[in-house]
């Protein structure tokens, strides 16, 4: 019976593993951590300081480790040219990736009263797009070998609007339907599409709201151990934590749109710093 699993891809020393947005949060923790385990890890993300300061920490970790390498593959996920040089800079140096890990992306909060389509495009940029160049670059070298592992990093406000973010909502919602319709496309192909769907981890985006707006926040390694232990046992499907992603996959999906309004309208976030992001300066 399928119970949602495939074969398990089993992490080991000298697997290529690429990390979308590893300049911190989620990115930066698995960069480091697959870098422990002996992994050849490929880093990008658009600051070029953090990066230069993550592939150090990765590169002390990684000591000795039979096969560990690591690329610092600076800039951003919005330029599908940029990320076609990143990929080929991967080809070069080991031929191709075992796994990819798409995690950039960002996030703006905006209430409807002052709704700017700017925010969207810009979030639709990393989030969506950003997604969609890697798997224009990946996808076809995976087929080809017949085998990869391919983890998208959504979130579970992919399963309703949340109020004062539409545009992060909505990124999520395509993220979850893009990597789906991916899966299903290339069934027996070898090539597996992993949907990861956390809830509150600590990381810069979640620093800027009230701690009392996030239910069961997780630390970032926390979360880390859980991406990487679905990916490995083989799931299609990643969510957490399960208290909260019981109620927003299986529970706030058949709430009636009458009674959703009314339980989310008083639960609007009490206050959020602006977020300080260089490509919105």
């Amino acid at each position: 019976m399928d119970n949602g699993k495939e074969a398990r891809p089993e992490l080991r020393s000298g697997r290529r593993v690429l990390i979308t947005g590893a300049t911190s949060g989620l990115g930066r923790g698995m960069a480091v951590e697959l870098a422990r385990r002996g992994c050849r890890v490929a880093l990008t993300g658009r600051r070029r300081d953090k990066l230069a300061a993550v592939v150090a920490e990765a590169r002390a970790v990684s000591g000795a480790a039979a096969g560990a390498a690591c690329l610092e593959l600076a800039g951003t996920v919005t330029d599908p040219g940029e990320v076609r040089r990143q990929y080929a800079r991967v080809k070069d140096a080991w031929g191709g990736l075992d796994w990819a890990i798409l995690n950039a992306g960002v996030a703006d909060s905006m209430d409807a009263r002052e709704f700017r389509a700017e925010n969207y495009r810009w979030t639709f940029e990393t989030n969506v797009l950003g997604v969609a160049h890697w798997l224009e670059a990946v996808i076809p070298d995976m087929v080809k070998a017949g085998g990869g592992t391919i983890a998208g990093i959504a979130s579970l406000a992919a399963y309703r609007g949340l109020p004062a973010n539409g545009a992060y909502s909505a990124s999520k919602a395509a993220v979850v339907t893009m990597l789906e319709s991916t899966r299903v496309d290339l069934a027996g192909t070898g090539v597996r599409v992993v949907t990861v769907c956390p809830g509150f981890v600590k990381s810069e985006i979640t620093d800027r709201n009230d701690p009392r707006d996030m239910w069961w926040l997780l630390e970032t390694q926390d979360g880390v151990r859980r991406i990487l232990r679905g990916i490995e046992r083989g799931d299609r499907l990643v969510h957490f934590p399960w208290q909260l992603s019981t109620f927003m996959v299986h529970v706030a999906p058949n709430i009636p749109a009458f009674l959703y309004d009314w339980l989310v309208t008083r639960m609007r976030p009490r206050s959020k710093r602006p977020y300080a992001d260089e490509s919105r300066r």
